[in-house]
């Protein structure tokens, strides 16, 4: 019986995984983060048991049994492949899960429109003049990049954006997917790289420079940055790929892809943000066979690096091992502790843009801390705690509501209506404008209401934090959530 679409799909655990299998007679073998095994979607005959000599090219994922073909690029939840299983059993071809028609239409389009763009974006070397082009590179600091490196690429730019174009090509069969378009904004001395990806944030799941990856390689360089790509293969002539997000989220669609390397080096960029997010990543690719590059200053992102003629090598060479003893001297502890006093702004956390009192307050937003704010009913707790996580947000915090005493559709309107800074209301043709807007934003809500079982919404908030790497949970409120005849209970 397949679980209700309104409740969270029932969780499984990896020993019950392997037990099914071996039940079922499936062959399968250990990998980091997945466990591999011959595909159901591939072979013509269903009552055939599979065969151990067939290629694996079949993920699960081994925290939520979720998995992936990446020979049919068929996925689907635990309890679709029970059910292909099943279908197969019965002499019956299985047929991957499909997902909904306004899914399938949105994706359809989102690849159309990536194709016109393509069309008329140009190679940079092929500007109309040589200065065009130099001026290009210079706007977003890639002239130490060789022609030969984007043509390798593939990277175009398009003339009428003033962008950079990084084509998203399927593994499969190499045809354009998705794109990814960035552009530089300058604000007084800042420079902001603006980027806005087809299909939409959510859908694109694009290892960067995975196509130019040999099936033989072993050893790959994990980066946040597209540029940050081309950088490491000139300057170390390594294998490396960028994340579709950068820091923010590493998406468990795309750990199949990352289990044929037996090393895996992260350097996902020059603050701490970056490095917090690498040691959450290892974790996630299996520690093991993880590296590590601390950020500093002989050690930037690798396409400063590049810029600043370091040895990138060396740099690779130094990364440090993401498995650690749990008892450590001061010694290893040494560059950490340097790195703390370097950055002390940073140490203290992301800072809000919109409450600068806050911020003398709580300095910023910090991994593991629990802020508690308390107020008589209808005092606007509610009201600020939307705005004080919108802001976060807006910075890239990937952010989990949980909004237990009003809906979330009421809640989503009173963030929505701060986003856009804006009575909507009366301005209902600038809605759609601002909710496209407000839909890239990493924000999730839970589908809870009134009091709750703790440990359904624990496991909820466990699952996010793997599918989704939120770094913040908002909990409003806790009365509601424990419902009121638990209050004489501690809990």
């Amino acid at each position: 019986v397949l679980p209700s679409p309104d409740g969270p799909a029932p969780s499984v655990s990896v020993t019950e995984i392997r037990q099914y299998l071996r039940a079922q007679d499936i062959p399968f073998h250990d990998g980091y983060s997945c466990l591999h095994t011959p595909s159901l979607f591939t072979g013509d005959r269903g009552d055939q048991p599979l065969s151990a000599n067939a290629p694996f090219t079949l993920f699960i994922d081994k925290t939520t049994g979720s998995f992936l073909c990446t020979a049919t690029l068929a996925a689907g939840t635990w309890q679709d492949f029970q059910a292909n299983v099943e279908m197969r059993h019965r002499g019956i071809t299985p047929i991957p899960p499909a997902s909904s028609e306004e899914m399938e239409e949105e994706m359809r389009q989102a690849r159309e429109d990536a194709r016109c763009i393509w069309e008329r974006a140009l190679p940079l070397w092929e500007l109309l003049d040589e200065k065009e082009t130099e001026e290009t590179k210079a706007l977003f600091g890639i002239s130490q990049v060789t022609n030969a490196t984007l043509k390798r690429f593939g990277v175009r730019y398009l003339r009428t954006a003033s962008s950079l174009v990084f084509p998203w090509f399927s593994p499969r069969d190499a045809t354009l997917k998705g794109l990814k378009l960035v552009r530089v904004e300058k604000k007084g001395g800042t420079i902001t790289y603006v980027e806005e990806t087809l299909p939409r944030f959510d859908s694109y799941l694009n290892l960067f420079g995975l196509r130019l990856i040999g099936r033989r390689d072993t050893e790959l360089v994990l980066t946040g940055w597209e540029l940050d790509a081309l950088a490491l293969h000139q300057a170390a002539g390594v294998a490396s790929v960028a994340l579709p997000r950068g820091a923010s989220c590493l998406p468990p669609t795309l750990l199949p892809y990352l289990e044929q390397f037996k090393r895996i080096t992260l350097w996902l960029g020059e603050d701490l943000r970056s490095w917090e997010a690498a040691k959450l990543f290892a974790r996630k690719l299996s520690v093991k066979r993880c590296s590590l590059v601390r950020p500093g200053n002989l050690q930037p992102r690798p396409l400063e690096a590049l810029n600043q003629g370091l040895n990138v090598t060396k740099i690779l060479r130094s990364a440090l091992l993401a498995s650690h003893k749990s008892i450590v001297s001061f010694r290893q502890l040494r560059e950490e502790v340097f790195g703390e006093l370097v950055n002390t702004e940073q140490v203290s956390g992301i800072k809000w843009a919109r409450f600068p009192e806050l911020n003398k307050l709580l300095k910023g937003h910090r991994r593991g801390e629990l802020t508690i704010f308390t107020g008589p009913t209808g005092s606007g707790k509610t009201t600020f705690i939307s705005e004080y996580a919108l802001d976060l947000c807006m910075q890239g915090v990937s952010t989990l509501w949980g909004s237990f005493e009003i809906n979330n559709v009421r809640l989503a309107k009173i963030m929505l209506t701060q986003f856009a800074g804006r009575r909507l209301e009366d301005q209902l043709e600038l809605y759609d404008e601002c909710a496209d807007r407000f839909e890239e934003l990493p924000l999730y809500f839970m589908t809870f209401h009134g009091q709750q079982n703790i440990k359904t919404v624990i496991d909820t908030m466990q699952h996010a934090v793997y599918m989704y790497d939120i770094t913040h949970v908002v909990v409003d409120n806790l009365q509601f959530m424990m419902g009121h005849e638990q209050l004489s209970v501690d809990r």
